[in-house]
């Protein structure tokens, strides 16, 4: 195995540093005042930033941009995702860093989704604004009628009639569409409820503008609204698109979402041990600064403990999602499906013990919003629920090491 990263990656590094340091560490109490302004003054905080849509163009001019694209015509400057990795990690410190580059979730997922399974047209369409930058998107699985960690349970309904498909559904957790920007959903329904178990579902690209889509409210986590990005609950009513907003065919829909959400899922842990990261530094500032019982509180045994185990279970999640990166690019990600999981486990689960620590260190104020703690325990809890909760990829594990011994 060779982790070693590439020289354009060590330059990447370096100039991605440089950018966080000079434009998005300063500007973190800035964005939320604007945040905050949007909803006073104009009534809705889900409006785009001034802020990050000023340093979008600094991102792109300094090559840091679509980043995460591997192999795609469209996006030559796109990494392996061993070299994307240490980048990727870099972003996720500040949430919404990753936008800056255009390296969000869920445009990038829906991105690799149209790259490898859209047609022509649809590339046209969608995948060259979504690239540019000059859009967002969403992903619409997640129901709130049934357990959606089975995916086969999508109830959404997508009917063909004639030159067209009619979708009927309910979903939720539906990442962006509260943007007005998300100008496209790629939707999750059943288009054959008699078909094979995992053939019965199938993706397709509905355009946000098409009449039947209600847009219900945004859900808060743990309190957060999380504009202007955020999560909705959206009803689709008697949607009509024409049928070659199919993607793939009818009953690809568990095939699309193997390979949508492989990327996805690492791309997750990547920016969730860049959370550690930086809960562990800002834990150690913080211990290093405050004295207690006549010494600083960083040279008494218990937190020693903490900052050595934080230090020990990061640097094992890295080197698992390297691991896993490595395969992805030289066996495809089908054959790196254990690590895949296994990383979706780990990854948060450090993140969300180093985060809870960090807390602990800054006492009372890291319950606030002096500092980023407290929203990325938030943020970072869903992941062990987003994109699979933890239970289904033990399962997989699990599965996968059985079949050695059978």
């Amino acid at each position: 195995m060779n982790f070693a990263y590439s020289n354009r990656c060590k330059e990447l590094q370096t100039r991605l540093l440089a950018f966080m340091d000079e434009h998005v560490y300063p500007n973190e109490k800035a964005f939320k005042q604007e945040v905050d302004e949007n909803g006073r003054q104009h009534g809705n905080r889900w409006l785009p930033t001034r802020l990050v849509e000023r340093l979008k163009p600094l991102a792109r001019q300094q090559g840091l941009w679509n980043l995460f694209l591997p192999r795609s015509e469209r996006a030559p400057e796109g990494l392996s995702n061993l070299d994307y990795a240490p980048l990727c990690e870099i972003m996720g410190r500040v949430a919404w860093a990753p936008e800056v580059f255009n390296c969000s979730a869920p445009d990038t997922g829906n991105m690799e989704t149209l790259e490898r399974y859209g047609l022509e047209e649809h590339k046209r369409q969608w995948l060259a604004p979504l690239l540019n930058g000059e859009i967002r998107s969403a992903f619409a699985m997640t129901e709130p009628d049934v357990a959606s960690s089975d995916a086969t349970n999508v109830a959404t309904r997508i009917r063909r009639d004639g030159d067209s498909y009619v979708i009927d559904g309910h979903k939720w957790w539906i990442s962006g569409a509260g943007d007005p920007r998300c100008r496209l959903f790629i939707v999750m329904g059943k288009t054959d409820p008699d078909a094979d178990r995992h053939k019965q579902q199938s993706m397709i690209l509905v355009p946000a503008d098409t009449p039947g889509i209600t847009v219900k409210r945004p859900l808060p986590v743990f309190g957060y609204d999380d504009a202007p990005h955020g999560h909705c609950e959206i009803v689709f009513e008697k949607v009509r698109v024409p049928a070659s907003n199919i993607l793939l065919g009818e009953g690809r829909g568990f095939e699309i979402a193997q390979g949508r959400l492989g990327p996805g899922r690492i791309h997750h842990c990547m920016r969730a041990i860049g959370v550690a990261e930086r809960a562990l530094e800002l834990m150690c500032r913080r211990l290093d600064s405050r004295v207690a019982f006549g010494r600083k509180i960083s040279e008494q045994g218990v937190w020693r403990e903490r900052i050595a185990e934080s230090r020990i279970r990061i640097d094992t999640a890295r080197l698992l999602t390297l691991k896993t990166a490595w395969l992805m690019d030289t066996v495809g990600n089908k054959q790196a499906q254990s690590e895949i999981a296994m990383i979706k486990v780990l990854a948060p689960t450090v993140a969300q013990q180093v985060l809870d620590w960090a807390i602990q260190a800054h006492g009372a104020a890291g319950v606030s919003d002096d500092f980023p703690l407290a929203y990325q325990w938030a943020g970072n809890r869903t992941l062990r629920l987003a994109d699979g909760p933890d239970e289904v990829h033990r399962n997989a594990i699990a599965k996968l090491e059985l079949t050695k011994y059978q």
